[in-house]
């Protein structure tokens, strides 16, 4: 192998479909999947590729610093792909400290081993820390997020993002590690985990439950289908600048009361219902505290250095989300009823 580079949350949603797009795209590289398989890890997203001669997976926890240094010295990655986290605002309200250990304290966890591994010898190496939009708080009617906003987040969740943004330029500038951050907006595809809206609903439509809607429905996200999301990923660590950030996005802005109507919409032509059946199901609920109005981003920067530009618009996006997940129905159940978490055992124990 040319190259070893460790993906960290590889088995997440949106790290699922990064590992997939390197261990096929680049198959003298020996791809490390590093993941502590939490509720949203789910190895039965990569059963496609799991058996692939590049790929490893490693069950491992970036919170616990000797499991990380281990990892590292055993593997000697040249690259880091970071995207574990803790990503669901609900959950960060309900236990902040969660978000510290895993966002904060993890990714200090990984730049430490990687210092310690390149020990200045910095040619070849790079260290890629996904982040989020959220870090720079809300907007209003108007205006976009660009590279050079300031940072102003709103929930616990945001603020562990941007301490780990800040850790990490801090890690290039105090010590001169070779690192890249990308800021992206709301992903949805294939294999997301059922508490995010898109999948929620689906679920929920194909089951003739209600459809939570925070506040008035008015909230309003730019978004990303993840496999643009895992392909701009990899045009930033290949031709991304060392201590640059790029902002990633779908220049696809929605409020999520139009965005379900449009899921209802498709969904009630795919499965065969009456125009509007599932549009009933839609119920307001009780807003969450803090929530953000509007997020937008500026993709410019990525767009004009590296040529990145999303391959679907929202529509069609959603219209491959649906099929993929009408396809995939016992995937959903096992996500639903827990079935997936004994996948490891079964394949790797």
């Amino acid at each position: 192998m040319t190259k070893t580079i460790l993906i960290t949350g590889g088995a997440g949603f949106i790290g699922s479909h990064v590992v997939r797009e390197f261990v096929t795209k680049y198959p003298d590289c020996h791809i490390i999947n590093l993941d502590a398989l939490t509720y949203a890890g789910n190895l039965e997203n990569l059963k496609d590729i799991e058996h692939r001669a590049n790929y490893t997976f490693v069950k491992a926890d970036i919170r616990a610093d000797s499991a990380v240094q281990a990892i590292f010295q055993q593997y000697q990655p040249d690259g880091v792909i970071h995207l574990a986290a803790e990503s669901h605002v609900d959950r960060s309200i309900t236990d902040p400290t969660a978000f510290v250990m895993t966002n904060v304290i993890g990714t200090v966890n990984l730049l430490n081993a990687a210092k310690e591994l390149w020990k200045n010898n910095y040619e070849g190496k790079r260290f890629h820390h996904v982040s989020t939009d959220e870090v720079y708080g809300a907007l209003g009617d108007t205006g976009l997020f660009t590279e050079e906003t300031s940072y102003d987040p709103h929930s616990p969740y945001s603020a562990s993002k941007a301490s780990s943004d800040h850790f990490v330029r801090a890690y290039q500038d105090t010590y001169g590690l070779p690192v890249v951050i990308t800021n992206c907006s709301n992903n949805y595809g294939p294999n997301h985990f059922p508490e995010k809206l898109i999948p929620l609903c689906i679920h929920n439509i194909l089951n003739n439950r209600p459809l939570p809607i925070y506040g008035d429905g008015k909230y309003t996200r730019d978004w990303l289908y993840v496999v643009d999301h895992a392909k701009a990923i990899d045009l930033v660590f290949h031709g991304g600048k060392n201590g640059e950030s790029y902002n990633v996005g779908g220049f696809n802005e929605w409020q999520n009361i139009d965005l379900v109507k449009e899921l209802c919409k498709q969904m009630d032509e795919k499965l065969g219902r009456p125009a509007g059946t599932a549009a009933q199901l839609i119920t307001f609920v009780k807003d969450r505290p803090g929530h953000d109005l509007r997020y937008a981003i500026d993709a410019t920067k990525i767009n004009q250095e590296l040529g990145y530009r999303p391959s679907v618009t929202f529509e069609q996006g959603l219209s491959i989300t649906i099929d993929w997940y009408l396809n995939n129905q016992e995937w959903l159940d096992n996500v639903t009823s827990g079935d997936y978490q004994r996948y490891y055992e079964k394949q790797y124990e």
